[in-house]
């Protein structure tokens, strides 16, 4: 489970990265990221998007989870200071997991979060 100052939890926080934030796009998901505002922690937020066209909410959910734990796992190599929106696409719900973190991986790292290429590896 992701630390508490680790999640981006406001309806509308999430609808400002959605809206402002830079957008990465992979085959499995795409990554929105936007700076936070200055009254906010440090700590870079994440939240994880995962619509119905993807499945039930057993299927739903289980992808939320992996992609959790996938940033869970990098949180000592992110950059501080960042709001970040996963959003599935129905190709996630199949992907392995080494599939999912790969992808995860890239997105971060095309999107300036992670700190140095060598998390880019795994």
């Amino acid at each position: 489970m992701l630390p508490s100052p680790s999640r981006l939890r406001r309806t509308a926080d999430i609808g400002r990265v959605r809206q402002r934030g830079r957008r990465w796009q992979h085959p499995l998901v795409v990554l929105f990221v936007d700076t936070q505002p200055q009254d906010c922690s440090s700590d870079s937020r994440f939240a994880f998007a995962v619509g119905r066209h993807i499945g039930k909410a057993t299927q739903r959910n289980r992808v939320k989870r992996r992609l959790r734990e996938i940033v869970r796992r990098k949180l000592d190599r992110v950059v501080p200071g960042h709001d970040c929106l996963f959003v599935a696409r129905t190709g996630a719900v199949t992907a392995t997991h080494e599939e999912l973190e790969l992808a995860v991986i890239q997105l971060l790292y095309r999107g300036g979060i992670l700190l140095d290429a060598r998390t880019h590896n795994g």
